[in-house]
């Protein structure tokens, strides 16, 4: 278990993304519906549930709400706000975290999750159009009727997050984190181990490529990884040397290349809570079992001396 924040709850220590059970990732077939998949994730442990209403765009929370019926007081529920799908239903992403906006969204929100309040409620990404604080001053004021119980920010610096924070207590930031993306190593999961934030690395498998499952680029175009930079046929034949050596890791263990990944970004800190994402029962068992997993220190040596991947993150 670890601590959602200074004064948040208690939540198992691996949660759930839920994106993939509807947006982005069209490669993997689901094994079930998402109400089989979510009841054996809190019945694995798994007691944090991540969403956004730009999954989808909507479906996402819907299906996430439809599954939490009868179970709902047994787990922290996140969602987001403050992006629009691009035509289509599809990508780019573009950002509206305009307060008039977040204040009517997050009706919507709670409507199809079926709940009448949100644990954690993130602002997405940070709208350039919109003061960063008119869009978290609207947040705050949802903590204040009791619709949202703390308010988070994703992919921010140690800038915004001192200003933000100043204004009402930043619950926990969520960042990209992983064997292949440590930026937020240098600054952010500091800042946030020092100010009682909990930090929230999805894509901790590198969306999927830490599992050493993905050999050759053969996406959908609907897929968002089509479009990767690291997902291109040189670029995922450059990064093989990556999953190669995780592997040797995960032997040595007798864990699996995506509980090693996983185990990394738990070993980051207390304050550090990955969610994996997936629509497969035995992947969810395999995730929820990295929280046994234990890393030598000569196996977080290694890992650590990883290469840079080739392919920009986005």
């Amino acid at each position: 278990m670890r601590r959602l924040g200074a004064d948040g709850p208690l939540v198992g220590a691996i949660g759930l993304g839920c994106m993939p059970l509807s947006f982005g990732y069209v490669d993997a077939p689901s094994e079930g519906d998402p109400v089989t998949l979510v009841h054996r994730a809190i019945d694995l442990g798994i007691t944090f549930f991540d969403t956004a209403d730009v999954y989808g765009p909507f479906t996402n929370e819907e299906a996430v709400g439809s599954a939490l019926r009868g179970r709902r007081d047994e787990v922290t529920l996140a969602t987001k706000v403050g992006l629009l799908v691009g035509p289509n239903g599809g990508y780019p992403l573009t950002s509206d975290a305009r307060p008039e906006r977040i204040a009517t969204e997050i009706d919507e929100s709670l409507r199809r999750l079926d709940t009448d309040h949100i644990d954690l409620y993130y602002l997405h990404r940070v709208d350039p159009k919109v003061p960063l604080e008119e869009s978290w001053g609207a947040l705050a004021s949802l903590v204040r009727t009791g619709k949202v119980g703390a308010i988070g920010l994703c992919e921010v610096g140690v800038d915004q997050l001192d200003r933000m924070h100043a204004i009402h207590p930043v619950a926990a930031v969520q960042s990209e984190l992983s064997l292949w993306t440590r930026d937020a190593l240098a600054e952010v999961v500091p800042w946030c181990a020092a100010n009682g934030t909990a930090f929230v690395p999805f894509s901790p498998l590198g969306r999927g490529f830490l599992t050493g499952t993905i050999t050759e680029a053969s996406f959908d175009t609907t897929d968002f990884r089509s479009r990767n930079p690291r997902f291109t046929a040189e670029a995922v034949q450059a990064n093989q040397g990556i999953v190669s050596t995780v592997r040797v890791v995960a032997e040595g263990l007798g864990a699996t290349p995506a509980q090693v990944a996983i185990a990394w970004t738990l070993a980051q800190g207390d304050h550090v809570i990955p969610i994996p994402g997936t629509k497969r029962l035995r992947y969810l068992d395999e995730n929820a079992a990295a929280a046994g997993v234990t890393l030598r220190a000569d196996d977080m040596a290694t890992l650590d001396e990883l290469p840079e991947p080739s392919g920009a993150r986005y």
